[in-house]
């Protein structure tokens, strides 16, 4: 199973949507620092539970434990790819949208890492808009 995608972004956040809706307890995702990064900051916000790096053989994996409300609902109610390989979206610190009025949460790639729409406005940093979490 190891074919390269040409989003590997993407292809992350539909596996995790994907376990979310089968109501899985983990997923996992070939390793990549930009995807750690995201990882990072799902579990910052409250979204996951946890994430932890594996091996399978050669393959380096990203373990992503997924998290469920008490009535057993995802954490995640959506999760959007903005910028993609084909359309790139840019914004500047000033133009980082809010997500749901400030309920959601944008992840942004910047010249200082990657980070949450809110930490990128507060530190005058506009960056690639990856995707949109809710």
């Amino acid at each position: 199973m190891s074919q390269s995608t040409s989003d590997p972004v993407a292809n992350m956040l539909t596996r995790i949507r994907n376990a979310l809706i089968a109501r899985h307890q983990k997923v996992d995702v070939p390793a990549s620092l930009l995807k750690m990064e995201i990882a990072r900051i799902l579990k910052e916000e409250g979204y996951i539970t946890n994430f932890k790096l594996a091996e399978e053989g050669s393959m380096k994996l990203i373990r992503i434990y997924l998290k469920y409300t008490a009535a057993n609902q995802p954490a995640v109610s959506r999760l959007e790819r903005v910028s993609r390989p084909g359309c790139r979206v840019y914004v500047g610190s000033k133009d980082i949208p809010r997500v749901l009025g400030g309920l959601g949460i944008n992840i942004l790639t910047t010249p200082r890492g990657v980070m949450t729409g809110r930490a990128a406005r507060k530190e005058g940093l506009g960056g690639e808009l990856l995707c949109q979490v809710w």
